[in-house]
């Protein structure tokens, strides 16, 4: 005879606040589903390993079916099964506080809904009208039993038709959750959380191709390794063994460079294998890549906040029955265990990478390229990695040259210590762009590092502050005698007026690009050096560059590329220059230069003489005066300007001059290069 009954909640009804508080995450009823019948199968396993259970275990294969017609999933098991008693124990008493205080406290968080209560069962709900239990329990004598439940708190309990041991769940598919009558859906789902559990899980039949059409066969379709990789002894294993379990996590992707096997037993329980993929750039493509288990159950691949952020860019397995399987992420992330795990993995992280490093340094430099951007996502993130991986972190030469951090001091000593006695290192970002910068800095003897990975500026920045009395300086940044300043710089050989009319010959051609400015600076550089050369302001162009990656500074990415067009006074090509400029304006400035000599002679005695009055005291015939004066000023000024640019503009060597510099900096584009290329041939018919 039938039983009825209702299920103990003292809330009035649990199934809608199921439904609506965990429908978010509604697909991970089948991982529960699947859980629970391994769960039972484990379990017999264990009677039968101490003699409780005495019978044949047979095939223990947990079975998932699909009834599409019938509308319904159903998950079987060999397991232990119940008793009518277990069901009342085990289904039919969920204990609630309160319903205010369930939706107050887990109102946001679906996960721990399930976990908190022990609610995998009833997870079932979330896709179901209605669930049957169709069990038998393994001890003798025992009956088979049918609970039945529609959504509401009342169930059934009647006595089944089952011969063998074990547990149907017979899930009755809502209209709006049909994706669960998907073939693929189901195939798809049991692939992600059911991948490496530790009993055979078996979904329909193989199929092969037979006249033209792919079918059955009696063979059963296994989703699961139930022996993974990381459960095996690392002994036991080859190097092809890693590879090809890398292959199967991650179709499709380059070979690893290398990998850890993680074995812990004290103080936590801890499995796993992290490999290190080949990371040339693009950190946020890299992410979400480590799968997170618990006893071979998935539990997330979104671990941030559970390793170390630097960590995400690693791939592989964590698994561990430490880590609560049935949880929500921010409460991984504050639990003491995932803490200890997390600090225990960057140490075994950084201790194969200090290993590998010692035992073959060749090697690992021919990897470095690929690894860089994890340490140095590592050093910049966490400063105990950055004390750990500080000893084998490589500096990278343009000649293609490997040093740590102190071989390169020792190198760099001696010949790159400034006035100031600071080092000096020198670095570019670009070798080909950036060649005419770094030659002639190895030609002064220098030693240029290569800085052109996807963290270069926040890695310049840091090892500023990280090594002592040190500073980082691009090539292209000064001219070359300028980067490392030993001596008080030589002066400019032209007088004040010269070097002011040579300045605006130059600064009166430069081209307008869109967000760059060009400052105009005269210095004796020496007969043999180039007549011009840009450089890019150290300072604005770092902050730039690290506006990219803190957001706080994202108003320097606003501002315009700074640059400046150092002319040589001392090239013959600049006095060539000079020689016809005097020539062509000298005539034409004399007065110009009289009247503005005078203005300013004039301008700086009123400004003197109202200095010395307060605001109030000068009248508004002296403030006239003032302002009329620094008008004629202007306006001389702006004539000099004016013969000036009627020079320079129909000069051809101040236009390829400019030109060139611009070339080589890879800014001479379009209409400019057109002219250029022009003007180019026409010099050299």
């Amino acid at each position: 005879m039938a039983k009825k009954g209702n299920i103990g909640v003292t809330t009035e009804n649990i199934f809608p606040v199921i439904k609506k508080f965990l429908y978010s995450d509604h697909e991970i009823f089948l991982r529960e589903m699947v859980s629970n019948a391994v769960d039972a199968t484990q379990k017999l396993k264990t009677l039968a390993a101490q003699g409780d259970f005495k019978g044949e275990l047979g095939d223990l294969t947990v079975r998932v079916s699909l009834d599409e017609k019938a509308k319904t999933l159903t998950v079987s098991d060999r397991g232990i099964g119940m008793t009518e008693e277990e069901i009342d124990k085990y289904i039919n008493q969920i204990a609630f506080s309160g319903v205010t205080d369930f939706l107050d406290k887990y109102k946001d968080n679906a996960n721990a809904i399930i976990g908190h209560f022990g609610l995998g069962f009833y997870s079932s709900f979330m896709v179901s009208d209605r669930v049957d239990i169709i069990t038998r329990s393994y001890k003798d004598g025992a009956k088979a039993v049918k609970w039945t439940c529609d959504g509401s708190p009342s169930f059934e309990i009647s006595e089944a038709d089952k011969a063998d041991r074990g547990t149907d769940i017979v899930m009755h598919i809502s209209d709006d959750c049909k994706e669960f009558l998907e073939h693929n859906r189901i195939q798809s789902l049991l692939t992600k959380y059911c991948r490496f559990m530790a009993v055979p899980v078996a979904f329909g039949k193989k199929k092969e191709w037979k006249d033209g059409k792919e079918v059955d066969t009696d063979k059963d379709n296994i989703i699961n390794d139930i022996e993974p990789l990381w459960t095996k002894a690392p002994s036991t294993l080859k190097d092809e063994d890693y590879k090809k379990f890398y292959s199967a996590l991650y179709p499709m992707q380059d070979e690893p460079l290398f990998w850890i096997h993680l074995n812990v037993d004290y103080p936590f329980k801890l499995t796993g294998i992290l490999y290190f993929p080949r990371i040339k750039n693009n950190v946020d493509l890299q992410r979400n890549k480590i799968q997170l288990y618990c006893n071979q159950v998935f539990v997330t691949d979104q671990v941030e906040g559970i390793v170390p952020e630097f960590m995400t860019l690693l791939h592989g397995v964590i698994d561990s029955p430490d880590i609560p399987l049935n949880v929500s992420r921010s409460y991984l992330q504050s639990d003491a265990n995932v803490k200890k795990i997390s600090t225990y993995i960057t140490k075994k992280v950084a201790d194969r990478l200090q290993a590998i490093f010692k035992e073959n340094r060749k090697d690992y430099e021919s990897k470095w390229d690929d690894l860089k951007l994890f340490i140095e996502y590592g050093m910049l993130s966490q400063d105990d990695f950055y004390e750990r991986a500080k000893d084998f972190a490589l500096l990278k030469d343009v000649d293609g040259k490997y040093f740590t951090y102190d071989e390169y001091k020792t190198l760099i000593k001696d010949n790159q210590t400034d006035k100031n006695d600071r080092l000096v290192y020198l670095y570019a970002n670009n070798k080909e762009d950036q060649y005419t910068y770094i030659k002639a800095a190895q030609d002064k003897g220098y030693s240029v590092l290569l800085f052109d990975g996807q963290l270069a500026a926040p890695m310049t920045s840091m090892l500023e502050q990280k090594l002592e009395k040190s500073t980082f300086v691009r090539v292209d940044s000064d001219i070359v005698d300028n980067l490392i300043v030993k001596d008080d710089a030589p002066k400019n050989n032209l007088d004040a007026d010269t070097t002011d009319n040579l300045s605006q010959c130059f600064s009166t051609q430069m081209p307008k690009i869109a967000k760059t400015e060009f400052n105009v600076e005269v210095r004796s550089l020496g007969a043999e050096s180039q007549p011009v050369v840009i450089t890019q302001n150290e300072y604005m162009r770092r902050m730039k560059q690290m506006s990219q990656f803190q957001p706080g500074m994202s108003f320097y990415s606003q501002m315009p590329d700074s640059y400046t067009l150092v002319v040589n006074a001392d090239h013959p090509l600049i006095k060539t220059v000079l020689d016809s400029e005097k020539a062509a304006t000298d005539e034409l400035l004399k007065p110009v230069q009289g009247e503005i000599k005078g203005d300013e002679a004039r301008l700086a005695a009123l400004h003197q003489a109202q200095s010395k009055k307060k605001p109030e005291e000068i009248t508004q015939e002296e403030k006239d005066d003032l302002q009329n004066t620094e008008k004629a000023l202007n306006e001389q000024r702006k004539k000099k300007t004016e013969i000036i640019d009627g020079f320079a503009k129909d000069n051809a060597a101040v236009h390829q001059l400019i030109d060139l510099a611009l070339l080589q900096n890879g800014m001479l584009k379009g209409e400019q290069l057109n002219a250029f290329l022009k003007r180019s041939f026409d010099m050299i018919k």
